[in-house]
Formats: structure tokens, C-alpha cells, sequence
């Protein structure tokens, strides 16, 4: 089974999103932090955030990119608790009980999404706001392969060392 987590090549997230996600932290795309939106809302760090930025479901922070990982079943039973609690405090559910089925999907949508994408996958996400809602589109930067050609040779074995 496989997730994403946060990674950052830079410190560029810490500029442009309110709220950066911690690095290594698992995330999800959370979009239905912007259902209902409109062009008004789009402006700063916000519109950063609606862009581009994809949910950290520890900080609940917004980070650019992510990479596939494994994840265990009972990290996912944690991760599923974690967004339950988040919809009962920010998003108005009643209990965890009730939040537990919409967070379970949310969930099990990212598992999906990263599936078939090798550990080390990079993804990005990108929205646009459309008459019919939040559109949400998914790129995928494959994992560099390793080659010997990326690594210097400096030097022999078969010869000593001379100063």
C-alpha cells in the first residue's frame, strides 16, 4: 500500500503557502478545503495554496510537491482518525464517528492515486476554479534511474599513491 509524503527541494514552500506542511509528512490532494470558493478567495498565499498545494494531514499545512512511499495499514488507521478529527473541528461533522466514512475515502482515493507509481515518484497537483467547481489534475515526475555514468571516478586502485 502507498501514500505520498512531503518533500521539499528548497525552502520556497515556506514563502508562498500560509501554513507549509512539514517535510515527510503524509498527504493528500484536500481539495474540499476549497468547494466553495470563488474567484474573491483567490489571492495570496490562498490562491498559492488552491493552486498548487497539496494537504498534510499532520500539520494540515500545504506543501508543492510529494513523493509515493509504502505505508502501513495502522499509519492509515492513524491518518484516517487524524482527518476525522479535523472535519469534526474545521468543517462542521458532527462527531468522528460520522467524519470517519468521508475521511476513509479521502484516503483510500490518495492510496489509489499512487498505486501504480514507483516509491520515489514525484507528484504535483494543480486546480482551477470552473463553473462547475474545483477541477483537480494530478502530474506525475517519475523517479530518476540511477546510472554509473552519474557518478566520477577519480584516480586507479591499481596504482599507488603519489605526492
Amino acid at each position: 500500500m502507498k501514500l505520498a509524503r512531503a518533500i521539499h527541494f528548497d525552502e520556497s514552500d515556506q514563502c508562498v503557502f500560509h501554513s507549509p506542511a512539514r517535510t515527510g509528512e503524509w498527504c493528500i490532494p484536500g481539495g474540499f478545503e476549497f468547494s466553495n470558493w470563488s474567484e474573491a478567495d483567490l489571492t495570496g498565499k490562498a490562491k498559492q495554496a488552491f493552486t498548487n498545494g497539496w494537504l498534510g494531514i499532520e500539520t494540515f499545512g500545504r506543501v508543492t510537491f510529494v513523493a509515493v512511499a509504502q505505508i502501513e495499514p495502522h499509519e492509515r488507521e492513524t491518518l484516517i482518525a487524524l482527518l476525522a478529527h479535523h472535519f469534526v473541528a474545521y468543517y462542521g461533522a458532527p462527531d468522528t464517528d460520522a467524519a470517519r466514512p468521508t475521511a476513509t475515502q479521502e484516503i483510500n482515493d490518495m492510496i489509489e492515486l499512487c498505486e501504480d507509481h514507483a516509491p520515489n515518484t514525484v507528484l504535483t497537483v494543480g486546480r482551477e476554479l470552473t463553473e462547475a467547481g474545483v477541477r483537480e489534475a494530478f502530474s506525475i515526475i517519475d523517479a530518476p534511474e540511477a546510472t554509473l555514468d552519474q557518478f566520477a571516478v577519480h584516480g586507479s586502485l591499481d596504482e599507488p599513491h603519489q605526492h
